[in-house]
């Protein structure tokens, strides 16, 4: 598969533009281009700011579910999100919305690791973003729903990856079976919809911001709570966060590493010919769901 290819071509001049007809006052700012991934294009802009352009025609209603709820849930949270402080327009060669955001500092968590003491604070994270969400929140068809859902996507990935990998063993469909089979016994909150390494921001080993909030929805909590597995990668870590995490059942937790595995096949199935930073992450999670807890 490898990673989607840009439906526009960007580039700092055009960019620039965009800023220099929409929101003048900040067109004089340093500007270069920061990180690209799946969906969006960051810009840096100065040394507070940065621009989120849509990259493919399927990010584009993402960055609208940040522009209308981010900034609504970010006073709940104890870490550091970036709601949107102003929103762009579709002009020219961008047919979709942008958004100026705050430029937040740290390393994504699969290049710092976070450590042995973040359990609780990524506990702390979860139960405040698990809450309900308004009945006209967004639904997600890939994120918060039942696993079984995602049960031909897992087997597309490992059809995939049948003789390209052998890191997925008989005791990860063991766990993927059991997650599969677990039912759903919580309602409805709040997700993030996609807390991997690349979107937890970690400065000095703490915990300390999340981003890229397009797949945010409400829906099963499960889907965050493999996080669990995603982001921390010490046991007691671990169990220390599922101690803290409120009122999750056995069935949860079951669904949880569900997911995680989910996550883990399709990065691998993604990435394995182009992206070893990928790989990597989906390793380490292979490997901590057979660890524990």
């Amino acid at each position: 598969m490898g990673t989607p290819p840009a439906e526009i071509e960007f580039s700092d001049e055009r960019v620039r533009r965009l800023l220099e007809s929409q929101h003048p006052d900040l067109a004089h700012l340093p500007l270069h281009r920061a990180a690209s991934g799946w969906d969006n294009a960051l810009y840096r802009l100065g040394d507070a700011l940065a621009m989120r352009l849509p990259r493919r025609a399927l990010a584009a209603p993402l960055i609208e579910n940040e522009q209308r709820w981010l900034a609504q849930l970010q006073p709940l949270l104890p870490l550091k999100t970036p709601a949107p402080l102003r929103i762009g327009a579709p002009q020219d060669w961008i047919p979709w919305s942008w958004s100026v955001i705050p430029w937040l500092a740290g390393e994504p968590a699969d290049l710092a690791l976070p450590d042995r003491h973040q359990g609780e604070p990524l506990a702390a994270f979860l139960n405040s973003l698990h809450v309900a969400a308004p009945l006209e929140a967004p639904r997600n068809i890939y994120r918060g729903v039942p696993l079984r859902q995602r049960a031909r996507r897992f087997a597309a990935a490992l059809d995939n990856l049948s003789g390209r990998s052998q890191l997925v063993t008989p005791q990860h469909h063991a766990l993927w079976e059991a997650a599969l089979a677990a039912p759903i016994d919580d309602p409805d909150t709040w997700i993030h919809g996609d807390l991997h390494p690349r979107n937890v921001l970690v400065v000095d080993g703490r915990l300390d911001a999340v981003i890229d909030w397009g797949d945010i929805a409400q829906g099963d909590r499960a889907t965050d709570l493999a996080a669990i597995w995603t982001l921390l990668p010490d046991v007691q870590s671990r169990r220390r966060a599922m101690a803290a995490c409120r009122s999750v059942s056995s069935h949860g937790w079951q669904r949880a590493r569900g997911w995680a595995l989910l996550l883990a096949v399709i990065l691998l199935d993604a990435s394995l010919d182009d992206d070893a930073r990928m790989v990597t992450m989906a390793q380490k999670i292979l490997e901590r769901v057979l660890e524990g807890p």
